[in-house]
Order: structure tokens, then C-alpha cells, then sequence
């Protein structure tokens, strides 16, 4: 009978742990849509990296991975991002981000520098698999358009 009470004792405290445990870890919509943003940028550097190896001669010019790399690229470009940015998702409000909260104050100069990203992208996939130097020259206007976002809206890492 002791026994009994010992093991449904034990039973009660590891489910009440773990439910306390879950509970505490669950994500809120607002640390999700840092996450997702994180995923998205992880992305967009993976196939920058890509093309920019190549551009800078750090790795050999292949015509079929500059293509995919761009394409990749164009359609992240594309993506609606809507359930990216909550508000409350800035680096004033949660850990983990460096999105400044003006970027919530100044959402229509956001939805044009994502609009310069997006014309840069879509320019560099019809020419990134054409040659070495169209790829290079491609790179400016995708670089100038990320870091037009990033010097207005990320926190610097300093």
C-alpha cells in the first residue's frame, strides 16, 4: 500500500514537472516570429554566401550554383514576412533580436527597402547564371538593399 502511494506520489510530481517545465518553455507569438525572422536572415546569408564566394573569386564560378543561389534568394525576397514582425518582437521588448523598435514606427520605408531587396534579387536571378562578372555586378544592389535595412533598423552588435 506504501509502495503504491510512493510510485502515484512520484507519478503526480513528474507530470506536474513536466507540464511546469513545457509551460515554461512554450514560446510566445512574439519570441516565434523572432525565430522565424532568424530562420529567413539564415537563409538569405546562406545563398549571399554563395554568390559572394563567387564574386569575390573565393570560390570557383558555377553557373548552375550562382543560378539556384539567386533564385533561392528572389523567392525569400519575395516571401510575405507579415508574421515576422510582431509588435513586441523588437530588441527593446524580448531577448534574442536585434530589430530596432523604429522599424514598427516606419513600416512603409521598411516595405520599400524590402521592395529595393526584392527588384535587387529578382535582377541577380536572370543574370547570376550567365557569367562571373553579371554576377558581380549584380552584387552591389543586393548588398546596398540588405544593408540599407540593416543600418536603419538592426542593432549594431557594438
Amino acid at each position: 500500500n506504501m509502495m503504491k502511494k510512493i510510485i502515484y506520489g512520484g507519478a503526480i510530481l513528474a507530470v506536474a514537472t513536466t507540464a511546469v517545465f513545457a509551460a515554461g518553455h512554450a514560446k510566445t507569438p512574439e519570441a516565434k516570429a523572432v525565430e522565424l525572422r532568424k530562420a529567413h536572415m539564415q537563409l538569405q546569408g546562406h545563398n549571399l554566401g554563395i554568390l559572394g564566394a563567387m564574386a569575390q573569386g573565393k570560390a570557383d564560378y558555377d553557373a548552375d550554383a550562382a543560378s539556384a543561389a539567386a533564385t533561392n534568394l528572389a523567392a525569400l525576397a519575395s516571401m510575405a514576412h507579415n508574421g515576422y514582425w510582431l509588435p513586441g518582437s523588437d530588441s527593446a521588448s524580448i531577448e534574442g533580436t536585434r530589430a530596432l523598435p523604429e522599424m514598427w514606427q516606419n513600416f512603409a520605408d521598411v516595405g520599400a527597402k524590402v521592395g529595393a531587396l526584392k527588384a535587387a534579387a529578382d535582377a541577380m536571378s536572370l543574370v547570376a547564371g550567365t557569367d562571373l562578372a553579371s554576377l558581380q555586378g549584380a552584387m552591389g544592389p543586393v548588398g546596398g538593399a540588405c544593408g540599407a535595412c540593416h543600418k536603419a533598423y538592426r542593432q549594431s552588435n557594438n
